[in-house]
């Protein structure tokens, strides 16, 4: 189903709720199973590297009347990387990537939504390493619905590639590796 049908289905189901409502807003469910902040790197050109951050927290508004003024909101803990390697992660804790110690959080708040054919092009600022940069991710509605527990859920998942030199990380990695793709599952509860 393409994302503005669901997109559109998901906003009749809203406009049935109720009509004082202006926006539902959602608490990412980050308990570990249902949202993941994920990233991958190549590896001297030969493989891919890839890892997680455990620890993250926030939120998202969606207005069924006005799409384009939705919001969200994530804060990353990044002393939580986790790469399945105890001495990597020391480094990617260290000063020559991440210094923990001077940026323990990173953050990326949006600034616009655009529904674009069958996927969302969000444009938001990401605070990585003291840095922030003008990012776009790009999004696919998942969907959305009442969960066994009596609440209700939407789920998206979003994608976009950053440059390490853009946040000051200049550790030299090689030429395959200067980017950083980055993967978002992001499953919201409804407050």
């Amino acid at each position: 189903m393409k994302l503005k049908n669901l997109v559109g289905a998901s906003l009749l189901a809203l406009m049935t709720l109720g009509t004082t409502a202006q926006a539902a807003d959602y608490t990412i469910d980050n308990g570990g199973a249902h949202a993941s902040v994920n990233f991958r790197i190549q590896h001297l050109g030969f493989s891919w590297l890839s890892g997680r951050f455990d620890t993250f927290s926030g939120t998202f508004s969606f207005d069924e009347s006005a799409p384009e003024q939705s919001v969200i909101n994530v804060e990353i803990d990044t002393t939580s990387v986790n790469s399945n390697h105890a001495e990597r992660d020391k480094h990617l804790r260290s000063g020559d990537f991440l210094d923990v110690e001077a940026f323990p959080t990173a953050t990326f708040s949006s600034t616009s939504m655009v529904i674009d054919g069958e996927s969302a092009v969000i444009n938001g600022a990401l605070t990585l390493h003291g840095v922030t940069k003008d990012i776009v991710i790009n999004a696919d509605f998942i969907g959305s619905g009442d969960d066994p527990w009596g609440g209700y859920r939407a789920g998206f998942v979003g994608t976009t590639r950053i440059s390490l030199a853009d946040f000051n990380i200049n550790f030299n990695l090689g030429p395959a590796s200067e980017e950083v793709e980055l993967t978002l599952y992001i499953e919201g509860i409804r407050n």
